[in-house]
């Protein structure tokens, strides 16, 4: 397993990271802590995770993913073992996270409970690096086509990027929070908080979790040179298009289990572009006899802009073949050729 640097800390995360949201949801606690069990024994010492999961966010599973993880960190007293990220919800209608039954928003009092309550379940004193989920300002973006440009308005009551920086400065210091890290952010936003953190003395962002694949590359476009220039890794998620480029949807399929067919939630990936930019990727794996999820992951994995790849299974046989995307070279032949369909089908999925 390689180890990448998080940020311009002195961690060292492995290059593929656990990816826990269908854990209480579409997997039991058992079934989770042996996923955990298994990518530690592979190298990987990197899980994700957060407030909201499982996954579709409901009040009935919210947190549940933390207890899942902090109930395996009791049973095996491992928790330095583990360099653990969680987040905390943005600004949204939801209103279960907190006590009162506020909407979801990042005022100083709701991510304090929020890191409190993440602390309790996941049975920890620290967090190795504590994410913003999605903004806490009207964006187009995260839960929207990031590729159309949707005119915004501030809200009168938007918390000032400074304003945030300032609380995870007193979580820093209290000692709840190692590090702090971005996600489903845009590079504005991203340059915001690191222009804001040095203008101030305060704690810095050290990643950004955003999707990134095969058929959503637009980190490319502004968040690369970000990440490159200021030190501030992605953190890859959904590199397989929530299963997509695993070939296993493909002309209609709709495998027990799977999260389309319990769901219903990936209309992304249902456009026509989606369609036959996944049939090209897949039928290109097939060609050069590679499996289709680990020429997916590689790509991402292989990209100099990446600090670690997220992967999330709900079985240990499709956890395997994740993690040894890795050890996948992705040669100059094989990019040449995705690159080409990337050309033909530009980021059909945002």
């Amino acid at each position: 397993m390689e180890f990448r640097r998080l940020g311009r800390t002195d961690l060292n995360v492995s290059s593929i990271c656990l990816g826990t949201m269908t854990w209480g949801e579409q997997n039991t606690e058992a079934e989770g802590h042996a996923q955990m069990d298994a990518a530690l024994e592979q190298g990987i010492n990197f899980f994700d995770t957060a407030e909201l999961y499982a996954v579709p966010p409901k009040p009935q599973t919210k947190g549940r993913t933390e207890e899942i993880i902090g109930t395996w960190f009791k049973k095996n007293s491992n928790r330095d073992k583990v360099i653990l990220a969680t987040k905390v919800v943005g600004r949204s209608g939801m209103n279960w996270f907190r006590e009162d039954g506020s909407d979801s928003q990042l005022t100083r009092a709701q991510i304090m409970e929020a890191v409190d309550g993440s602390l309790k379940r996941l049975q920890t004193d620290y967090i190795d690096l504590y994410q913003i989920h999605w903004p806490d300002r009207n964006v187009s973006g995260f839960g929207s086509v990031s590729t159309i440009w949707q005119s915004v308005d501030c809200a009168a009551d938007e918390n000032a990027i400074h304003e945030t920086l300032e609380v995870m400065q007193e979580l820093v210091k209290s000692g709840k929070v190692r590090h702090i890290g971005l996600s489903n952010e845009s590079p504005w936003g991203s340059m915001k908080f690191v222009q804001e953190a040095e203008a101030r003395g305060l704690p810095r962002i050290q990643s950004i979790q955003n999707a990134y694949s095969l058929v959503n590359r637009l980190f490319e476009v502004g968040g690369a040179e970000v990440a490159h220039r200021e030190d501030v890794g992605l953190l890859a998620y959904s590199s397989l298009a929530q299963g997509y480029l695993t070939g296993k949807y493909r002309n209609g399929a709709l495998p027990v289990g799977a999260r389309k067919t319990l769901f219903q939630r990936l209309a992304r990936y249902e456009t026509e572009g989606g369609q036959k930019a996944v049939d090209a990727y897949c039928d290109l794996a097939a060609e050069l006899g590679i499996d289709p999820s680990v020429m997916a992951l590689a790509f991402a994995h292989s990209r100099s802009f990446v600090t670690s790849v997220i992967i999330g299974a709900t079985n240990l046989d499709q956890l395997a073949i994740d993690i040894s995307a890795a050890d996948f070279e992705m040669t100059e032949e094989i990019e040449k050729r995705i690159n080409e369909i990337h050309l033909q089908y530009t980021n059909p999925c945002p």
